[in-house]
């Protein structure tokens, strides 16, 4: 993704841009859950997109896409230029960025096992167990079971030198009993 930062930058410094950062997103996430023995929702999706910030005459311009081919992320600072300068006819006074050196960092959430390299398949398994020993147990009446894994990568880069890569991974899962008798019921979850 850093070529998607080298071109909003470069197009953003073509158009008159005196500072300009670009942030670069992609995003992964899994949902799978389980009801009584069976799938209940079982998707996964990825969306990325891009967002840039351009100073031009003293004043802040921004725009974003989902799209990040060449034109399209030229276009987009193309875009955030002629905002700026937009912005910059009716601006009070100009923009000033505090001095600071650029950063130039790489981090990643600590993990073990990315979740997204175990299969669908093997996750559904896994709560379908789960479903089968909480419904073994007399008196349950509904079995619920959870999956959830999302990841975001990010990456942003300034024309000031700033080069910041992070990965974000978070898994979560869960899973509920529940007891029906007359008019009570009793949810035990994890």
């Amino acid at each position: 993704m850093k070529h998607v930062a080298n071109w909003t930058l470069n197009a953003a410094a073509s158009q008159g841009a005196t500072y300009a950062d670009v942030r670069v997103i992609a995003q992964r996430s899994r949902a799978l859950s389980t009801k009584n023995g069976k799938v209940g929702s079982a998707s996964d999706s990825e969306s990325v997109g891009m967002n840039v910030r351009v100073i031009v005459d003293g004043a802040w311009g921004f725009a974003a896409s989902a799209e990040l081919g060449r034109g399209a992320v030229e276009a987009t600072a193309a875009r955030a230029v002629e905002i700026a300068k937009a912005s910059a006819r009716v601006k009070k006074e100009n923009v000033r960025l505090a001095p600071e050196k650029p950063a130039i960092a790489e981090w990643s959430t600590p993990y073990t096992i990315d979740p997204f390299t175990i299969s669908v398949e093997q996750n559904i398994e896994l709560l379908l167990r789960i479903d089968a020993e909480l419904r073994s147990v007399a008196g349950i009446t509904l079995a619920e079971t959870n999956l959830n894994f999302s990841r975001e990568e990010q990456w942003f880069a300034s024309s000031e030198g700033a080069d910041i890569h992070q990965t974000k991974l978070s898994t979560g899962a869960g899973y509920a009993a529940y007891a029906f008798a007359g008019s009570e019921i009793q949810k035990r979850s994890y």
